[in-house]
């Protein structure tokens, strides 16, 4: 452990030490900026607690102090002067929460909460001193939880590209493995690389560790990025190769090495092995370029020396930028509450209860949704029901519906959906349907070919947002946002048509089935999803 020393006048402490109510405002005026970010703020809780890929982040926050605690010496050294950039960096943080709370995504209200918090400390200590701990602070920023949909999106990817690592890895033995999509077969066995197999619950905080490791290693930038960098290709085929060996091992002692406490184990070695690999790579760094010392002077965690008792006190005032600040966050809590809010439309619309079993050659049967997927989902309506034709082929009609998305209940993806419920999307893309029009525009949707073992479905969906026909998620979000300022509205809806596709089957016939209910239910559902 390499301890460094600074020169101390005796007669000077740090201000939180001679300004004791300076340091209680401060505080005071960081625990009220909670109050207008607490949805996101709780929601990232709730994430932390619930998902093994995000529980590292409860971490981040104490680590963050840790680091800034460790600057001691440096900011006792550094008068606090405060800066006008502050305010518009709040400003910018508050625009962040508008726009996240409007557009239901609670991630940009978590990035704007700490957008905030940098505005309020940039404002009370000054350029100089904030870059100190600059580093410190950017580490908040891995706290927060990727949004639902862009982390199903990189789950998907990342279990494709393990199974077909894996498999290589397999290969390499001589094991005779066939692979399609995330299911690999052994002949005698079957694995399905699951969700919780894509390396996500490994990926988040190794990049994190390699952040850390950056930070605290001494070698030259170029050094730091490379090694910060290299914590995602790592984690990537070590998880890959944890794939190959459980391959490898179920097929010389069977399907017991991919369950139970040797699953978990081998998903934890997976973890310190990573790690190990990360840091391995600080001694090798070390034998390019031109530092010196040996490899725990290079790197090597310091601690800052105590400030001596008996020192003389020194009285300072706030700096008014962060009396300006204050003022001007305090007035933006207060405008939140006191300004009229424009009240929310909800257009007239027709029940699902209502919707038509028949369409022609086709009959429906309306079923119900589980409590359990209803509860999560948080719907205000909805018709599930499967349509069969005098052939005896069934199209599964879903369609979800929300009066409002302002708070967080809104259309969840056949995307983020379908991979958590097992199943593996193949070949997606976007089509025209031949003769659906939807307030005279072409309906486009998502096409897309989903697997779960043998089992093969086609699927169709859209969004329909207030009149749009949207494809993207992204655009979805976007929609939302603009359509909650300008038309007082965030109701929509989410349509998708599900046929099963039989080995015997053919696209081509699964895809005339699905057009022909699409034709035949769209011109209704204006009716129950407004325009």
């Amino acid at each position: 452990m390499s301890v460094h020393t600074i020169d101390r006048t005796p007669t000077v402490v740090p201000v939180w030490r001679s300004s004791w109510g300076l340091l209680l405002v401060a505080v005071a005026l960081g625990l009220l900026s909670f109050w207008p970010f607490w949805d996101g703020l709780s929601q990232m809780w709730l994430w932390w607690a619930g998902s093994p890929e995000d529980s590292y982040g409860v971490l981040i926050p104490p680590v963050a102090a840790f680091l800034i605690w460790q600057q001691k010496d440096r900011l006792e050294q550094i008068p606090f002067t405060g800066s006008w950039w502050g305010i518009p960096v709040i400003l910018l943080g508050w625009a962040g929460l508008i726009a996240g709370q409007l557009g239901t995504v609670y991630t940009i209200v978590q990035y704007a909460y700490v957008i905030t918090l940098y505005g309020l400390i940039l404002s009370f200590i000054g350029r100089a001193a904030l870059r100190v701990i600059a580093m410190p602070l950017l580490i908040l920023l891995f706290m927060i939880p990727l949004p639902q949909f862009a982390l199903a999106n990189l789950s998907t990817k990342l279990q494709l590209l393990s199974s077909q690592i894996g498999v290589y890895v397999m290969r390499l033995f001589d094991i005779s493995v066939f692979v399609e999509g995330n299911v690999i077969d052994l002949g005698g066995y079957k694995l399905q690389v699951a969700e919780a197999c894509s390396g996500l619950r490994y990926l988040f905080p190794l990049i994190t560790l390699g952040f850390l490791m950056a930070y605290f290693y001494k070698g030259a930038l170029w050094k730091r990025i490379v090694l910060f960098l290299s914590s995602i290709p790592i984690t990537v085929l070590m998880n890959s190769f944890r794939v190959g060996v459980i391959g490898i091992t179920v097929e010389h002692w069977g399907i017991e090495m991919a369950e139970g406490f040797l699953h978990e184990f081998q998903g934890w070695m997976v973890f310190m092995v990573s790690t190990a690999l990360i840091m391995a790579e600080i001694p090798l760094l070390n034998r390019f370029g031109h530092e010196s010392g040996t490899w725990r002077q290079l790197f090597g965690v310091e601690f800052p020396i105590p400030t001596p008792r008996g020192a003389a006190i020194r009285h300072r005032s706030a700096p008014v930028s962060f009396i300006a600040a204050a003022i001007l966050l305090v007035a933006l809590i207060a405008t939140s509450f006191l300004l009229p809010r424009p009240r929310e439309l909800f257009p007239a619309r027709a029940s699902f209860a209502e919707f038509p079993m028949t369409f022609g050659e086709w009959r429906g049967r309306r079923e119900s949704m589980e409590g359990v997927y209803s509860d999560a989902l948080k719907l205000d309506d909805y018709v599930l029901a499967d349509y069969t034709d005098p052939a005896g082929d069934v199209v599964n009609f879903y369609v979800a519906y929300y009066n409002s998305q302002r708070k967080g209940e809104a259309v969840h993806s056949p995307r983020s959906c379908l991979p958590g419920g097992g199943w593996q999307m193949r070949d997606f893309a976007q089509r025209n349907v031949p003769n659906v029009s939807v307030n005279g525009q072409p309906l486009r949707v998502n096409r897309t070919l989903i697997e779960m073992g043998d089992q093969r479905q086609l699927v169709y969906y859209w969004f329909q947002q207030r009149g749009r026909v949207v494809t993207n998620e992204f655009a979805v979000k976007w929609y939302l946002l603009w359509d909650a300022l300008t038309m007082h509205r965030t109701d929509g809806a989410m349509v998708r048509l599900t046929t099963p596709l039989p080995s015997s089957g053919s696209e081509a016939d699964a895809d005339r089935r699905l057009t022909d209910v699409v034709s035949k239910t769209t011109p209704n559902i204006t009716r129950y999803v407004p325009n």
